[in-house]
């Protein structure tokens, strides 16, 4: 939907559905971009933490036969926004909300999806379970670390891309530069297949990885990227080690500029800084999770997500087709 249109009550025969928003504490710029486009505001709610650090949350308008919205961002720190994502599920279940759909534009444990060796857990399959027993009937979210991870919750997955919007504002900036997109590793080698066709067809290349007992290390590039623009892409950048070193090897064998591009900005720690001085041109991110001030720095370029997420509400809403967001 366009941000001129309205639809928080739709009729079907004798029938009236209510679209009510809620959103916890940890992403309120994205809450109220979302809720703009859409003409709907964010129900108040009462949220505090106890002494002992538990958290209280509590609605203060009626949910009954609502079809309930939940946005919450597991960011720093995950698990409190995790555990109070969970209350405010119960919260809605519990005052007979009719429909709750969770937004997670980021899937917290989302790298925890199989089990690498013995006695691991698989910590992506827990958050959904988790979800389920807080009584989410839908999750729509934003670019999985796998995709396959939408198996893990029983209800409709509507697992929405980001790389056509990244994609669109690298085109217009640089269309007539010579690209190369480049995989930061052989794992992501579809992902930069499908910017290359978002892009018009560009080659591609990848950085292959010489692993040791303690350490993983840029060895190679794989693909020719002398003299060309290279747009790094993976789903998320935490601490930023692999894009800095994808970018440096990448300038060491003759690439013009590099470009590093992804969903989920995590920016753990030292991060910024690492990436403000590896050399790269710009690095373009959604706001799927808050970047707050401390965190930017002058390479940074932030898409929003707001309008893909008000769509895919609206979709959901009014029983249209979130399939063709993707």
């Amino acid at each position: 939907m366009t941000s001129g249109e309205r639809a928080p009550v739709v009729r079907a025969g004798t029938v009236a559905k209510q679209l009510m928003f809620f959103a916890g504490g940890a992403h309120p710029a994205l809450a109220k971009a979302i809720t703009a486009r859409l003409g709907v505001s964010i129900t108040p709610q009462s949220a505090h933490t106890f002494a002992n650090g538990e958290s209280f949350v509590r609605f203060e308008e009626s949910v009954r036969g609502s079809d309930a919205f939940v946005l919450h961002t597991p960011a720093a720190p995950p698990n409190t926004w995790l555990l109070q994502q969970l209350i405010m599920l119960d919260a809605l279940k519990r005052a007979s909300a009719e429909h709750i759909t969770v937004i997670w534009p980021f899937y917290p444990y989302s790298r925890q999806d199989k089990k690498h060796r013995g006695r691991e857990p698989i910590s992506a399959r827990l958050v959904a379970d988790l979800l389920t027993t807080a009584g989410a009937d839908r999750i729509i979210t934003v670019d999985l670390h796998t995709a396959q991870a939408q198996g893990f919750f029983g209800g409709p997955v509507d697992h929405l891309l980001a790389s056509p919007l990244l994609a669109d504002h690298v085109r217009r900036r640089h269309r007539d530069a010579e690209i190369a997109v480049v995989a930061p590793d052989s794992g992501r080698v579809k992902l930069a297949e499908t910017w290359a066709d978002l892009l018009g067809g560009r080659p591609i290349a990848f950085i292959q990885h010489r692993e040791s007992l303690h350490t993983v290390r840029p060895a190679h590039v794989v693909g020719d990227v002398r003299g060309r623009l290279c747009v790094v892409v993976d789903d998320m950048i935490d601490t930023g080690a692999t894009m800095a070193g994808a970018a440096r090897l990448l300038l060491a064998e003759g690439a013009s500029d590099v470009i590093a591009a992804a969903t989920h900005g995590v920016l753990s720690g030292d991060a910024p800084q690492r990436l403000a001085g590896s050399g790269i041109r710009h690095v373009v991110l959604t706001n799927t999770l808050p970047i707050p001030e401390h965190k930017r720095f002058p390479q940074l370029r932030v898409i929003s997500i707001a309008p893909l997420l008000a769509r895919a509400i609206h979709e959901v809403f009014t029983d249209g087709s979130v399939t063709r967001l993707f």
